[in-house]
C-alpha cells in the first residue's frame, strides 16, 4: 500500500456497529425473509470501513437519482451516488423504456418541464439519438437508451458526482436517533457511505422501510412489464390482434401493448408482457416477476413463428430489470389525491409539472383506463376497440396541467431524509399520472435542491421554506408554475 493511500484510509476511520445501531424490525426481517416465521441468526458486531463521505448521499441510479445527485453537485454539494446495477438510468436504461412524455401541457402551448430533462434530451439529440413526436400526447420523444446511459455517465462526471456502481445498500446507520451513514456491498466487500444529508431514490423505498418509517403497498399495485427489443418487427401484422386471440394458447395474459422504435435503427422496443401479482420489493417475487415476464416474451416469439412463418423477427436484447411500475409508497406529510391531479390542483410548494393523462394498469381485468383531464375516460385492451365515456360531465374549461407539492416527499421523522421517485406518497388515481419518468425526473431534481438548501442553512428538510426551494429550481433551469 502506498503511503498516499495508506493515509486516506487511516483518514476514513470506521463505523462500529456496537456504536451505534442498526433499525432491523421484526416487519422489516418478516418482508426480507418472505416468510411469515422465519429462522434468524446472530451477526456478530464487527467494525466497518467507510467507503466515502459527502455532504449527500444518493441511493439509487435512475434518472431521478442521478437527477438529484447533480442538481446538488451543481449547486456545490459533494454528493456520492449509489446503484446497484452496471449503469445508471434506471427505467429508461436498465429497463429499456425509451420513451419520454411530452414537456407541455395538454393542450401544446405551454411548456410546464424543463430543467435536467430537457438537458438531456438536447445532449442526446445531438447525438442523432431522439426523435420527437410533437403534439403527441402518448409520447414526447423516443431515444436510445444505451446512448442515454453514456450521456448520463458523462453528466455525473461533469458534475464530480462520486459513483458507485455494482453497489448493493443494505442498512441504515443510526446513533442517537439521527441517521449517520448507510451500509453498502460491493466488490470492495461491506462498508459504510456517511453523509450529512439522504435522499431515498430506491423505486422501493429502502431505506425509508428499514429505517422504519410507515409505508404502505396498494392491495392491487399496477403490475410490472418487460420490455424487449426485436429486429425485423415491422413484418409483424397485426400483433394486437394476434395477440388477442393468441394469447390464451400461449398462456400470456391479456394486458396491452405499445412499443416505440430504436431512433436510427430497425430495433423496435415492444411493451406487451404483464406479470400480475408480483410485488417486486420482495425478493422471491421479484424473481419470479423477472423470470415470467422474460417467459412471455419467448411466447410472443413463438405466436409469431407459428401463426406468421413469413416473418423476420429477432429478438435482440432483454432488460437488466423488469420495468416495475408500483411497490410501496411512503406516508409523508400530504398524499396527492387523485382529484388533485385530474381538477389541476395548484400548490403553493409545488415542485413539479404534469400532463401526462392518468394511466391505470389494472390488476383485476385486462387493459388499462386512461383518464384525461378534459373529463373523458376511455378503457383500452389489446385487440379491442376502447370503450369511451366520461368521468365528469363537460365543462367550459379544463385543467391543462397538474402539480406535485414538495410536501409529498417529506416523510419527516429524519431531518436529514427527503425521496424522490415512484414511492412518493399518492393515491391510486394520483400516481397512475405522475409515476412516469418526465415527472419524476423533476422531483429528484427537487429533492436535490432540498438538501443542498437544508445542508447550506443548517435547516431540518422538513422546516424548509417551499418559496425558496421553487426559487432555486426556477434559477437552475425548471419550470416553476
Amino acid at each position: 500500500m502506498s503511503t498516499r493511500n495508506r493515509r486516506d484510509f487511516l483518514k476514513l476511520s470506521a463505523l462500529e456497529f456496537a456504536g451505534g445501531s442498526i433499525l432491523a424490525g421484526s416487519q422489516w426481517n418478516r418482508t426480507v425473509a418472505g416468510n411469515p416465521t422465519p429462522e434468524f441468526i446472530s451477526e456478530p458486531s464487527r467494525t466497518l470501513p467507510v467507503f466515502a463521505e459527502a455532504d449527500i448521499c444518493v441511493l439509487g441510479g435512475s434518472c431521478t437519482g442521478v437527477f438529484a445527485a447533480i442538481r446538488a453537485a451543481r449547486l456545490g454539494a459533494s454528493v456520492v451516488l449509489i446503484e446497484k446495477q452496471n449503469s445508471f438510468g434506471g427505467t429508461a436504461t436498465n429497463s429499456m423504456v425509451n420513451v419520454w412524455h411530452s414537456l407541455m401541457d395538454t393542450e401544446f402551448k405551454k411548456q410546464i418541464i424543463a430543467g435536467l430533462t430537457r438537458e438531456t434530451i438536447e445532449r442526446l439529440n445531438k447525438r442523432g439519438a431522439v426523435e420527437f413526436d410533437r403534439g403527441n400526447a402518448s409520447v414526447g420523444c423516443g431515444f436510445n437508451s444505451d446512448e442515454m446511459k453514456i450521456e448520463l455517465d458523462e453528466m455525473i462526471e461533469e458534475a464530480n458526482v462520486k459513483p458507485c456502481l455494482h453497489t448493493f445498500f443494505s442498512m441504515p446507520y443510526v446513533r442517537d436517533g439521527q441517521l449517520e451513514a448507510v451500509i453498502v456491498e460491493n466488490k470492495s466487500g461491506r462498508g459504510a457511505i456517511k453523509a450529512k444529508m439522504f435522499i431515498d431514490a430506491t423505486g422501493d423505498g429502502d431505506l425509508c422501510h428499514r429505517l422504519g418509517l410507515e409505508t404502505y403497498t396498494r392491495e392491487h399495485l399496477q403490475p410490472p412489464t418487460t420490455c424487449a427489443r426485436f429486429s425485423g418487427w415491422d413484418s409483424v401484422r397485426g400483433f394486437s390482434r394476434l395477440f388477442r386471440e393468441h394469447g390464451e394458447e400461449f398462456n400470456v395474459p391479456l394486458g396491452f401493448v405499445w412499443g416505440r422504435g430504436v431512433p436510427g435503427s430497425d430495433v423496435y422496443m415492444l411493451a406487451g408482457t404483464r406479470v400480475y401479482g408480483a410485488d417486486c420489493s420482495h425478493a422471491d417475487q421479484l424473481t419470479r416477476a423477472e423470470m415470467e415476464g422474460r417467459r412471455q416474451v419467448r411466447a410472443f416469439m413463438d405466436m409469431v413463428r407459428k401463426y406468421q412463418p413469413e416473418g423476420h423477427v429477432v429478438l435482440q436484447a432483454l432488460p437488466s430489470q423488469i420495468g416495475i411500475r408500483e411497490t410501496r409508497h411512503v406516508k409523508c406529510q400530504y398524499q396527492l389525491k387523485g382529484d388533485d391531479i385530474l381538477y389541476g390542483k395548484k400548490f403553493e410548494d409545488a415542485i413539479a409539472n404534469g400532463s401526462y393523462r392518468v394511466d391505470i394498469h389494472h390488476q383485476d381485468k385486462p387493459g388499462l383506463t386512461f383518464k384525461y383531464l378534459d373529463g373523458t375516460q376511455s378503457y383500452n385492451r389489446p385487440g379491442y376497440p376502447p370503450v369511451k365515456g366520461r368521468w365528469r360531465e363537460k365543462t367550459e374549461s379544463n385543467p391543462t396541467f397538474y402539480q406535485i407539492p414538495f410536501r409529498s416527499l417529506v416523510p419527516g421523522k429524519y431531518d436529514n431524509l427527503i425521496l424522490a421517485g415512484r414511492m412518493l406518497d399518492a393515491d391510486l388515481v394520483a400516481f397512475s399520472a405522475v409515476r412516469v419518468m418526465v415527472n419524476m425526473n423533476q422531483t429528484g431534481e427537487a429533492a436535490g435542491t432540498a438538501a443542498y438548501l437544508a445542508l447550506d442553512s443548517n435547516t431540518p428538510i422538513p422546516a424548509l421554506n417551499a418559496t425558496t426551494i421553487r426559487k432555486m429550481l426556477a434559477e437552475k433551469g425548471s419550470v416553476v408554475i
